[in-house]
């Protein structure tokens, strides 16, 4: 199953993500977004110079590239130029609740500090002050504490995201094609780490609140969706409590369930339920493998399925002081499982289906309203997958969602 990759550059940071009253004015938000959408014309005009063809792109990202593959599905309402036919979107998903995505009141006061350190406030136009600042300068001011705690990410501008996620989304104003997206088990670990050391009620609460933003009333509300009960928090591979050793505090599954749900599980879910509401092929996973070098208290956090996916079966990239190989001293079930998982990714971006890999009869079902399943990738059973029923943390997710629609 051959297939050409195309690998793409986009601005970052306030390069690419600045806002603003006066960005929004001239026109040039969402700059990051839009150097992807550029680039996805690119391939339309060339990639028959390299033999592909143009009328077969899946698009496809991890994290925060799965992110920006989410917002490209919602760019301009939704609207289909045919630059894409499948996308995939590995722990990450366009859909936020409203209040996250900041209006242009909120940062100017991030704006206003940035022309101030350039030395552009008084100019007529700031925009084209900066714009002649060197490079070197503007990424320190950038980086300094002018601006450090500045969100750089997409935003609403009423050009390239005329809403919010959810709102799109539900409006049905996405590019309805075929997605395969999933999430890691153990997102948690990473994400809501800021909860590692919660040991009361009471600190759970101050946690989603002072770390994660929540509200007085939602937060009462998460301590009951997401009560202290161990078996169901994360990560899976912590059996019981933390050690009293550990450094992790008594309380964190639960903060570590809520922190991965709230950024990685819910968005997958609500994803995978718009997809089946409109009737459109959507594939699911949960990968749920513990790597060389991570331990019970970490799980399949974060990243983890990416090698399996690419088929890195020595590490490359990965033994440094920073990272251990996943597969080192690792049973050979491992390295089976990568070949799965590679694979389902390639049927998928040739077939439109991850189920012509052409390795494995587990058949990895559509995900619909009447039938919600996940493939769970697992390098300990016998078919290095199998097929659960999305209901996990359902009360939880259940009502992170609503918070998408009640707050559009």
């Amino acid at each position: 199953m051959p297939f050409i990759g195309v690998s793409i550059n986009y601005r970052l940071q306030a390069f690419g993500f600045l806002w603003g009253s006066a960005v929004q004015e001239a026109g040039v938000s969402n700059l990051g977004l839009k150097d992807q959408h550029l680039a996805l014309h690119w391939v339309q005009e060339n990639i028959a110079a390299f033999g592909g063809d143009p009328t077969k792109v899946t698009i496809w990202g991890e994290s925060a590239g799965a992110m920006s593959v989410g917002y490209q599905l919602l760019a301009y309402d939704g609207r289909d130029d045919g630059l894409y036919r499948a996308a995939i979107m590995e722990s990450g998903a366009p859909a936020k609740v409203p209040s996250t995505y900041l209006n242009t009141t909120e940062w100017d006061v991030y704006y206003n500090n940035i022309t101030s350190a350039a030395n552009c406030s008084s100019a007529a136009d700031t925009l084209d002050c900066l714009r002649q600042v060197p490079i070197d300068t503007l990424s320190s001011i950038f980086n300094s504490s002018v601006a450090s705690s500045a969100s750089y990410r997409p935003i609403v501008d009423g050009d390239f995201l005329t809403d919010v996620g959810p709102a799109l989304l539900t409006e049905g104003k996405f590019v309805h094609v075929p997605i395969l997206h999933g999430a890691n088990n153990d997102e948690g670990s990473a994400f809501g780490a800021g909860g590692a050391t919660v040991n009361t009620t009471e600190e759970f609460v101050s946690f989603l609140i002072d770390v994660m933003g929540e509200t007085e009333e939602t937060a009462a509300i998460l301590t009951e969706v997401y009560p202290d009960i161990p078996a169901v928090g994360i990560p899976g591979t912590l059996h019981g409590r933390p050690a009293a050793d550990s450094g992790y505090g008594v309380m964190y599954k639960r903060a570590a369930a809520y922190g991965g749900d709230v950024i990685m599980h819910a968005p997958r879910r609500y994803l995978s339920e718009i997809w089946a509401a409109n009737g459109l092929p959507s594939y699911s996973y949960i990968f749920n493998v513990l790597a060389a070098g991570l331990d019970e208290y970490i799980g399949a956090t974060h990243f983890q399925e990416v090698a399996f996916v690419f088929y890195n079966l020595e590490g490359d990239g990965y033994n440094n002081s920073v990272a251990t190989d996943p597969f080192l001293n690792k049973p050979d079930s491992y390295k089976q499982l990568a070949r799965v998982m590679t694979r389902m990714w390639a049927s998928f971006i040739v077939h439109e289906n991850p189920n012509e890999n052409g390795v494995t009869a587990l058949e990895w079902p559509v995900y619909t309203s009447d039938n919600a399943q996940n493939i769970v990738f697992d390098a300990n059973v016998t078919e290095f997958a199998y097929i659960a029923p999305d209901t996990y943390r359902a009360e939880g997710i259940a009502y992170l969602t609503s918070l998408y629609n009640a707050t559009a």
